[in-house]
C-alpha cells in the first residue's frame, strides 16, 4: 500500500511539509494550478533549492499580501467549500482546520465556533494546509507513519503573548502523540504542521519495512549550525498494517477453537462456533 513517513527530527511545518512533497518529486506547477482554484488573491508560492547545514531541501516560500483580518473556522470553511478543489481535498483541509479549532477552543475554553484564528487563521497558513491536502489527493497514500516529533526548545512569541515551547495549541495537538524537545532552540513544530501531520497519521515510531520511491527533504525558515534544520518525507509501498482490533478479533476467535474443530482452521475453515 502507497505509504508515507514523516521524518520529523528536525520538527514541521506547513511549508516544510510542501518543500518535501515537491523535493519528492511533486510537480511543483501541478500545486499552483490547484492552489489557483481557492477563491482568495494575493499569494504566490515558490520553491528554491537551498542548503542547511550541507543538506540539500527544497524551500517552500509562501509570499502572501498583508492582511488585518483574523478569521473564524466558518470563514475558512466558506472559502474552501466555495473553490473548486475536488472534495477529498476540502474534506481534508476541513478536518485539519477543525482539528485546529478544536485544539484553540480547548485551551482558551471557549466554544469552537467562537475561536478566531491568528497566525493559522492567515493565508500564508490556508495555503500550506490545502497544499499538504493536494499533495496527499495527489498521490492517493493509503498509510501515513510518523516518527517521534522533535519540538524544540525555549520560548515563542505568539499573539497572546510569550509561551514555552511547545505551544499550547501545539501541545494540546499532540495528545497521545510521542514528542520530545532536546537543546536546540526555537520552535520546531508550528500549529499548523502538527495539525496536518496528526489529522493525518494513525501511527507513531520508526521506519516501517518499506520499498522506498521517493525520498523528499523540505527545509525550515531558520538555520542552525551543525544542525539540518529540514523534514524529510520517505515515499513507497509497505504491506497492509493489521491492526490492533484485527489483531485482538482473531485472537478472539482462536481462543475459542476446541480440539475437534483444530483441523478445520488449519485448512482455512472456520466452523460455527454456538456458546453454551
Amino acid at each position: 500500500m502507497k505509504t508515507l513517513y514523516f521524518d520529523c527530527f528536525a520538527g514541521a511545518s506547513g511549508d516544510m511539509i510542501l518543500g518535501a512533497m515537491v523535493g519528492a518529486g511533486l510537480d511543483p506547477n501541478y500545486l499552483r494550478e490547484q492552489l489557483s482554484l481557492l477563491p482568495v488573491d494575493g499569494f504566490r508560492i515558490n520553491f528554491e533549492t537551498v542548503n542547511r547545514s550541507g543538506l540539500s531541501a527544497t524551500y517552500a516560500r509562501v509570499e502572501t499580501a498583508h492582511e488585518h483580518k483574523h478569521r473564524h473556522l466558518a470563514d475558512i470553511k466558506k472559502i474552501i467549500e466555495s473553490s473548486s478543489l475536488s472534495e477529498s481535498v476540502k474534506q481534508l483541509t476541513i478536518r485539519i482546520f477543525t482539528r485546529l479549532a478544536e485544539a484553540e477552543a480547548h485551551v482558551h475554553n471557549e466554544p469552537i465556533d467562537h475561536v478566531h484564528f491568528h497566525e493559522v487563521g492567515a493565508l500564508d497558513a490556508i495555503v500550506d494546509v490545502v497544499g499538504a491536502a493536494i499533495c496527499f489527493d495527489y498521490l492517493k497514500v493509503d498509510r501515513f507513519v510518523c516518527s517521534p516529533l522533535h519540538v524544540g526548545s525555549g520560548m515563542v512569541q505568539m499573539a497572546h503573548g510569550r509561551f514555552p515551547i511547545p505551544p499550547p495549541a501545539v501541545a494540546e495537538l499532540l495528545k497521545g502523540v510521542p514528542f520530545y524537545a532536546t537543546d536546540i532552540k526555537g520552535e520546531l513544530l508550528t500549529p499548523t504542521g502538527a495539525a496536518i501531520i496528526t489529522t493525518v497519521c494513525r501511527e507513531y515510531g520508526p521506519i516501517p519495512s518499506m520499498t522506498t520511491e521517493s525520498t523528499g527533504y523540505g527545509a525550515g525558515t531558520r538555520e542552525y549550525p551543525d544542525f539540518p534544520n529540514v523534514r524529510r518525507v520517505l515515499i513507497g509501498e509497505t504491506e497492509a498494517a493489521t491492526t490492533t482490533d484485527e489483531r485482538l478479533w482473531m485472537i478472539g476467535h482462536v481462543t475459542h477453537i476446541i480440539p475437534e474443530t483444530a483441523p478445520h482452521a488449519v485448512d482455512g475453515e472456520m466452523p460455527e462456533f454456538h456458546p453454551a
